[in-house]
């Protein structure tokens, strides 16, 4: 393998030239398509020098709406710029010297403005003194190994993660600590009070692939009892970079969908959290002897996966499955799942010895409360799913595909084992759109007017979720845009009907006039 590109004025060279790309960059920003390469193949490569003195104080402030609840994210060109990037990066940087961090992983997915941004981030942390390790094109996932395996505990993945191609954004770790919250908005307030850290000499920029040991790692650990045939569908997301190459050596034979990185995604949205993302996937189930099929989002945090007959085992399903096989290894293991997943999960995991505990809903909240709880598996509707057992706790999309493929190889045929698990009807996640703030207005006047008739109880860790006999009822606000997000789940549809007319009487009741999606 073989990268080429300009490090603080001396091209680096490594490997083999027949698989990688090659970037140089001048002291001054070019045209950003020219700037772009179409494909992205794993390799450590960064546009450097975006900057003419990288030394110098970032004077400018990126615009608020990029900094978000779990992470920040923008329109490139727009309202994420290489100019707020450095910005962010100089903060970063800052911070971790504050909390007396030496050095930061860089990695970025595979969307064309990936090099440019990740150049002008670590210009910033540079900036600051702190030393940047570049882990180029891979999965968010293999960012996060990166701070364990290179020992930097601290990273940062440049990635649009499911969003559309025009977007992208970065996730932080900071001595371990998922940024997330307040601690994302202090960096915003940092570059606005000018406190940021200048160094005399900035930081080093080294380069390491962590691909090889990461594979490593997890082939000498997961073990499939039988070879399987499976559909894996990247959705022209970086996981294309890895996957392939992880589930061969793990001894499976694959039919590939879009597996080639291509920062326009011009097959299909990487995002397997909707059904119709899947189309492919079911089709080539259909028309191969392929037994299951996976499907990774678009930078390979989250995992869809399919039965052979088409059906969708959604997030929540699959943690029974993973819950029941972590329980036999750790006895009255917790188990922590969000506040959108099914009421079938904490009767499963009780029944099997553990421990349910229901949380916020967003990946930086549960990666947080898995850290506090020494929990050994956590997971999200969203298809984040964190395995402290036998892994290192963070989400990772490769790895629960593996962790999955483990546990169905165990019997002759994956199908009953995925359809045998306990399901229920239910909507998918439905959106009341408001403006800004309104949606915490809503919500909280929920919770101090509402009733709802023949309710159990109702828990408000996140939002209004009302528990039913037969079922439940969810409204929470969302932290990332200005909407209320709805789901309901029942035995029957006739239940469903009747929480939600439940719903609908409530929410009337405290936002006349509203428009209901249901």
């Amino acid at each position: 393998m073989w990268a080429s590109y300009q490090a603080d004025g001396q091209e680096i060279s490594t490997g083999s030239p027949d698989a990688w790309c090659t970037f140089s960059r001048s002291a001054t920003i070019p045209d950003a398509q020219a700037s772009r390469a179409p494909r992205c193949h794993g390799a450590p490569r960064i546009i450097q020098g975006s900057f003419p003195n990288i030394g110098a104080s970032s004077m400018f402030v990126p615009a608020p709406e990029i900094f978000k609840a779990y992470d920040i994210r923008g329109i490139v060109d727009k309202t994420l710029t290489a100019e707020a990037v450095r910005a962010i990066g100089h903060a970063l940087g800052s911070e971790a010297v504050a909390r007396g961090q030496k050095a930061i992983a860089v990695g970025r997915d595979g969307r064309l403005s990936g090099p440019e941004l990740a150049g002008a981030l670590s210009d910033g942390i540079r900036a600051a003194g702190v030393d940047v390790v570049d882990v180029g094109c891979v999965p968010t996932p293999l960012t996060y190994f990166a701070a364990y395996e290179l020992g930097t505990n601290s990273c940062v993945s440049v990635t649009g993660s499911h969003n559309p191609p025009d977007y992208n954004g970065l996730k932080m770790v900071l001595g371990g600590q998922t940024l997330f919250g307040e601690l994302i908005q202090a960096l915003r307030q940092r570059i606005i009070d000018g406190n940021l850290v200048n160094a005399a000499v900035p930081g080093k920029l080294t380069q390491a692939d962590v691909v090889p040991a990461y594979v490593e790692k997890i082939i000498g650990d997961v073990k499939l009892s039988r070879p399987m045939k499976i559909v894996m569908d990247c959705g022209n997301g970086v996981a294309g970079a890895v996957a392939p190459e992880l589930f061969k050596r793990l001894g499976c034979e694959l039919v590939e969908l879009f597996c080639e990185v291509d920062g326009n995604f011009p097959n299909h949205h990487p995002d397997p959290s909707k059904p119709e993302n899947l189309a492919d996937v079911i089709r080539a189930l259909k028309e191969t002897d392929a037994e299951i099929g996976l499907a990774f989002d678009g930078d390979g945090d989250r995992l869809g996966v399919v039965t052979k007959d088409g059906e969708i085992i959604f997030p929540d399903r699959q943690l029974m499955l993973f819950a029941e096989d972590v329980l036999t290894r750790v006895p009255g293991g917790e188990i922590i799942y969000d506040v959108k997943c099914t009421r079938n999960l904490a009767g499963w995991i009780k029944d099997r010895g553990g421990k349910p505990t229901m949380w916020n809903t967003g990946h930086a909240l549960v990666k947080a409360k898995l850290k506090e709880t020494g929990a050994p598996l956590a997971g999200e509707m969203s298809g984040h799913v964190f395995f402290k057992e036998r892994w290192y706790g963070f989400d990772d999309g490769l790895y629960t595909g593996v962790r999955l493929l483990e546990i169905v190889s165990r019997q002759p045929d994956a199908n009953p084992v995925l359809k045998g698990l306990p399901d229920a009807i239910s909507t998918p996640e439905l959106n009341i759109k408001m403006n800004e703030g309104e949606p915490f207005a809503l919500v909280d006047k929920l919770k101090a007017e509402a009733s709802f008739e023949g309710a159990e109880s109702m828990l408000t860790i996140d939002g209004v979720r009302v528990e039913y006999a037969d079922g439940f009822g969810l409204a929470r606000p969302s932290n990332t845009t200005p909407v209320v997000v709805l789901r309901f789940e029942a035995d029957t549809r006739e239940a469903i009907e009747r929480i939600q007319a439940d719903f609908r009487r409530a929410i009337e009741g405290v936002w006349p006039g509203i428009q209901l999606p249901f």
